[in-house]
C-alpha cells in the first residue's frame, strides 16, 4: 500500500480516537469533580521499516490516554452534604466491585439514614465503618473531615491519595478504581475538607471547544491526502497501462 495512504489513515484513527476522548471530556464539563482525559502521541514503525536502510514510514497513534488531575474550581453550594477536598486526594466508597475513589463530594442521606454519594454508594470512615446519621440536627464536618451530629461524632472520612494517580482507572463518570494490588492507597496529606461545597470539572470548554475544531480541521487535511495519494495512484497506473499498449 502506498505510505502516504497508510500513514493518512494511521493519522485519521489517531484523530477519531482523540475526538472520542474530547467528546467524552466535554459530556462531563458539568459532571462534579471529572477529571479530564489527555491523549499521548508516539510514532509506530511498521514491519517493512525494521531494517536499518528501510525507507518505510512511521505512522502516528495514540500510545494511551492520561487522566489530569488538577483541582477544579471549588463551587459554594450552601448544602451542609456537599463536600470538596482542597488539595490531593479522594473520598472512598463502597462501589459495586470494590472501593471507588472520587472527587465528587454531592453526598445525602439514604432512607436508613446512611451517608452516600448520589448513585448509592456508602461513604467510607476512616479505619473502616460508614457514616450514620442520628436523625438529630444538621450533620457537621470540620476541616479534617471529622463528621459530627448534634455534638455526636460519627467518624472521620476516609480520604486517601496515591503516590502514582496513574494506577487508578476510571469507572464511570467521576469514579476511580486500581486493579494493581500493589499500588496500595496512603492517607491524603494536607488536604482539607471544605463542607457546603462542591469541586467542579476540571475541562475547559473553551479550550476543549478549541481543540475540536484543530482535530476536525486535521482529520480533513488527512482525509484529503488518502483521495489525493488514491488519484495519483491511479493515473500512475493509467499511465503506465498507455505506455505498455
Amino acid at each position: 500500500m502506498d505510505p502516504i495512504a497508510v500513514m493518512a489513515a494511521a493519522g485519521i484513527r489517531a484523530r477519531m480516537e482523540a475526538l472520542d476522548m474530547l467528546s467524552n471530556n466535554l459530556a462531563n464539563s458539568t459532571t462534579g469533580g471529572y477529571k479530564l482525559d489527555r491523549e499521548f502521541y508516539s510514532l509506530f514503525q511498521g514491519e517493512e521499516d525494521s531494517g536499518a536502510s528501510s525507507s518505510g514510514s512511521t505512522m502516528p497513534v495514540i500510545e494511551k490516554k492520561w487522566t489530569d488531575f488538577k483541582q477544579g474550581e471549588l463551587q459554594p453550594t450552601g448544602n451542609p452534604l456537599d463536600l470538596a477536598l482542597n488539595g490531593k486526594g479522594f473520598f472512598a466508597v463502597n462501589g459495586p466491585s470494590g472501593t471507588y475513589y472520587t472527587r465528587n463530594g454531592a453526598f445525602k442521606l439514604s432512607p436508613t439514614g446512611l451517608l452516600t454519594s448520589s448513585e448509592g454508594y456508602a461513604v467510607r470512615l476512616a479505619g473502616g465503618g460508614f457514616i450514620q446519621s442520628t436523625g438529630r440536627g444538621p450533620i457537621e464536618v470540620n476541616e479534617n473531615g471529622f463528621v459530627s451530629q448534634a455534638g455526636q461524632a460519627l467518624g472521620q472520612l476516609e480520604v486517601v491519595d496515591f503516590a502514582d494517580p496513574s494506577v487508578l482507572n476510571k469507572v464511570g463518570g467521576s469514579y476511580f478504581q486500581t486493579t494493581d494490588t500493589k499500588a496500595r492507597p496512603i492517607q491524603a496529606i494536607d488536604t482539607g475538607v471544605e463542607q457546603g461545597k462542591i469541586e467542579s470539572s476540571n475541562v475547559a470548554p473553551a479550550e476543549s471547544a478549541v481543540r475540536l475544531v484543530e482535530l476536525m480541521r486535521q482529520y480533513e487535511m488527512l482525509q484529503k491526502a488518502v483521495l489525493l495519494s488514491s488519484e495519483m495512484n491511479k493515473k500512475a497506473t493509467e499511465e503506465i497501462a498507455k505506455v505498455g499498449a
